[in-house]
């Protein structure tokens, strides 16, 4: 079984790697969990005459461990191995993506369970999420 485990580094997100931890009996093999961040793009424009590509680079990758921290160290703490993956762009859209390119089986993902007026407003990537992945989505509070 390959899980897909979405982290921005709030509260939310390691709420989701607990359950998962807590709740890894529920599968009858050791799942493949595979970390994913995903690092909100920088706006190009004029910058990149002023900084390089792989100075770009450098920033999205320390930023995106940044965010990982937390859930690896909780996951290396329970003992589950995992692959880390950091992409740039929009989080749902990515989420997506990887999930269909790794051949996930099940994403297992926080939310901040803001109620369905402020979802409306501000959309929530959990409910976009659901809508574009063929897998099942596991939603943490």
């Amino acid at each position: 079984m390959k899980i897909l485990l979405p982290v921005d580094g709030s509260d939310c997100s390691l709420r989701a790697v607990d359950h998962l931890i807590t709740h890894a009996s529920w599968f009858r093999d050791v799942p493949e969990i595979h970390l994913l961040h995903v690092q909100s793009p920088i706006p190009i424009g004029r910058v990149q005459a002023h900084v390089g590509k792989e100075t770009l680079h450098a920033y999205y990758q320390e930023e995106g461990q940044e965010h990982l921290a937390a859930a690896q160290k909780k996951l290396d703490a329970a003992g589950r191995s995992h692959m880390t993956h950091i992409h740039v762009g929009q989080p749902a859209e990515v989420i997506g993506r990887v999930a269909s390119e790794l051949g996930c089986d099940l994403i297992v993902m926080g939310t901040h369970g803001r109620g369905a007026v402020a979802g409306l407003i501000m959309g929530s990537i959990a409910s976009r999420v659901l809508h574009q992945v063929p897998c099942p989505v596991l939603l943490v509070k």
